[in-house]
């Protein structure tokens, strides 16, 4: 197939014109002192499992408004002293899965925490955790939930949810409070660096492929969904392009990447249908703490796969000082 997408030197090159709003700071900061004030209970109870080399825990965190949201914490059996905690957000589509499925970062030395995506986890691996807000009119899918107020918006929960893991584990007797990092693949990818722009906890950012950057890009390059459901939407609600695109703002990654200090590694696909090679590059080239990516020049959307989660281990262990 031919490339989908601009190649280098172009890419390294682009620069979005994703809009900065006056009050992202401040909508910010009140959405997720709002989710705090909620309140809510963290609970950790021992899963049922035949691992023996780890440890896995069921988890119930409140997120946004208090909703229960639902997540695995994977740690080696024999730790010793407080661990270096790892939290993955999930694809689009996706749950958390089954507590067996991911061990290579508690078998590495770390705390891991796979987190549940509210309203998710039937496509592709299951979820367990409701998104009890509804929604205006949308396309079906979850770009358009919500759109045509950033208050409604359900990356506005999403997003917050992502915060309100960590405040649930940093804490913890288990967990380094020093040492934190986020990482997903696709819309985890994207939760990732929203993440990593909110909380300065954050000290390491591995958003692979993501998704939810660069919209004006991404709807106008991506040859499959989840950007299309906006392009749909848009084709239905024609006088409603500005309001959508004002929304977005708030959401795209490009502005979290602008504020963000946190130690990043990046992995893009040039072959991308998913998630357009140039909008990754414009979160990525916008990114203002310390930063690298890896290119995979002849993958679509799976991109680097067992490659990049190699690169992740071994940089991680060595930023974070893991023997």
């Amino acid at each position: 197939m031919p490339f989908p997408d601009l190649i280098q030197p172009e890419l390294g090159a682009y620069v979005s014109s994703v809009p900065l709003p006056g009050d992202f700071a401040q909508f910010w900061t009140s959405t997720i002192a709002e989710a705090r004030q909620a309140g809510g209970e963290v609970s950790i109870v021992q899963a049922r499992t035949t691992l023996k080399a780890v440890q896995s825990f069921d988890v119930t965190f409140p997120g946004f408004g208090g909703h229960p949201i639902k997540g695995w914490l994977i740690l080696p059996t024999h730790h010793k002293g407080r661990l270096p905690l790892v939290v993955q957000y999930i694809g689009y589509g996706g749950g958390r899965g089954l507590a067996h499925e991911q061990l290579h970062w508690a078998a590495s030395g770390f705390a891991y925490f796979r987190m549940d995506t509210r309203g998710q986890g039937s496509d592709w691996s299951v979820g367990e955790t409701a998104d009890p807000i509804g929604s205006t009119s949308s396309i079906p899918g979850f770009m358009t939930r919500g759109v045509l107020d950033k208050n409604d918006y359900y990356y506005r929960r999403l997003f917050t949810d992502g915060v309100r893991a960590i405040d649930a584990l940093v804490g913890q007797d288990f967990v380094d409070p020093e040492r934190v990092a986020v990482c997903g693949d696709s819309q985890g990818g994207g939760i990732s660096l929203a993440v990593g722009g909110l909380d300065p906890r954050v000290k390491a950012v591995m958003p692979d492929v993501p998704f939810l950057c660069d919209f004006p890009r991404a709807v106008q390059t991506a040859v499959r969904d989840p950007y299309l459901e906006i392009v749909r939407f848009l084709a239905q609600h024609r006088e409603k392009k500005a309001k959508v695109f004002e929304t977005l703002n708030y959401f795209d990654c490009v502005n979290f990447a602008r504020q963000s200090k946190a130690t990043a590694l990046f992995s893009v696909a040039l072959m991308d249908e998913v998630c357009p090679p140039s909008a990754v590059y414009g979160a990525f080239n916008a990114y203002t703490g310390e930063k690298a990516i890896m290119e995979y020049e002849f993958n679509n959307h799976e991109g680097g796969q067992g490659y990049q989660e190699r690169e992740q281990m071994a940089w991680l262990s060595a930023l974070f000082g893991v023997n």
